[in-house]
């Protein structure tokens, strides 16, 4: 039997849409193991409403492994402990399929590279800014590339001509991420829905601004300006409107000592910056949060977390 943990993830940092990613500590678990009838067993988040068949996206991404590398299906025995909220912007799916990915590849003696395992996450996935630290851990900087050789990753339209291209980029040790998770779900789907296709030449290099500011920032441990690296003119307007109260959970964060603010994913959860403060400060800060949801018509809890730097690792 193999067992793997793999965390959840913040994606965007405010500006860098489907480019910045950073890995939580909090975690699923994917157990996996040989078997002659499918079996899926689900703890925790989702227990009660994921599929537990092969419609199960955990199933379906341990098969892109055994179909790559063997060229037909196995039956698996699967066991998820889910810790991760879903649809709340925290990369459960992609924790899900890079946990899969991982599980089945170490199943049949770890076939595929990490590379390999990171194409066909991202091709499932649809775009690499959460499954890549959800792989690697840290705060990553991901983006696809046009290839032209031939791969054995299946496919032959779309993410199957692209590979992920990704930079790790070193933290501040004491750096925190406290995290307002409210009690209503957005789905990605719907989030991109909302987002208009053109946006003015003015946002674009606004962004490409705050984006360089904000990775600069985290890297030097240099967050004098990170309130103003973590604005965004690309995604953030366009999607409050499917979250009550966001401009001003972002200024209740900022009030009470957070440094920089900004939607987690595409949502409903709000992100905050947190470094060289108290326990009982970052408390004041989730507790601000929490309070200004509420205001907004919707009850949340906070949750004050480490930065995951491993990613995904077999226990």
């Amino acid at each position: 039997m193999v067992r793997v943990r793999v965390p959840a993830t913040t994606a965007n940092l405010g500006p860098g849409y489907d480019v910045l990613g950073l890995a939580l500590k909090l975690y699923n678990t994917v157990e996996i193991e040989k078997s002659d009838r499918l079996s899926i067993e689900i703890e925790g988040e989702g227990a009660d409403s994921l599929p537990k068949d092969e419609l199960n996206i955990v199933y379906q991404a341990a098969q892109e492994v055994f179909k790559t590398v063997n060229g037909k299906p196995l039956i698996v025995n699967l066991k998820l402990i889910n810790n991760i909220p879903l649809a709340r912007g925290l990369g459960s799916s992609a924790a899900a399929r890079v946990g899969a990915l991982v599980a089945a590849n170490r199943l049949i003696g770890d076939k595929l590279s990490q590379d390999e395992i990171l194409k066909i996450a991202a091709r499932l996935e649809g775009h690499p800014d959460n499954v890549t630290p959800a792989l690697v851990g840290g705060l990553t900087i991901s983006y696809l590339v046009e290839v032209k050789s031939h791969s054995r990753i299946p496919g032959n339209t779309g993410m199957a001509k692209k590979e992920v291209k990704y930079l790790k980029i070193g933290l501040p040790e004491e750096l925190k991420i406290v995290l307002a998770i409210p009690d209503f779900e957005v789905s990605t789907k719907k989030a991109r829905e909302v987002l208009p296709e053109e946006v003015s030449l003015e946002d674009a290099v606004a962004n490409m601004g705050k984006t360089a500011l904000l990775v600069s920032s985290l890297a030097q441990g240099n967050l004098r300006l990170l309130d103003i690296a973590t604005q965004d003119r690309l995604h953030q307007p366009y999607r409050a409107k499917l979250i009550p109260g966001m401009e001003r959970v972002f200024k209740a964060a900022l009030a009470n000592g957070a440094k920089g603010v900004f939607l987690s994913g595409s949502g409903s959860t709000i992100a905050a910056f947190s470094i060289g403060n108290s326990e009982e400060k970052n408390k004041e800060i989730g507790q601000a949060m929490v309070s200004t949801f509420q205001k907004a018509g919707h009850e949340s809890h906070y949750k004050i977390l480490d930065i995951d730097r491993e990613g995904a690792v077999c226990l």
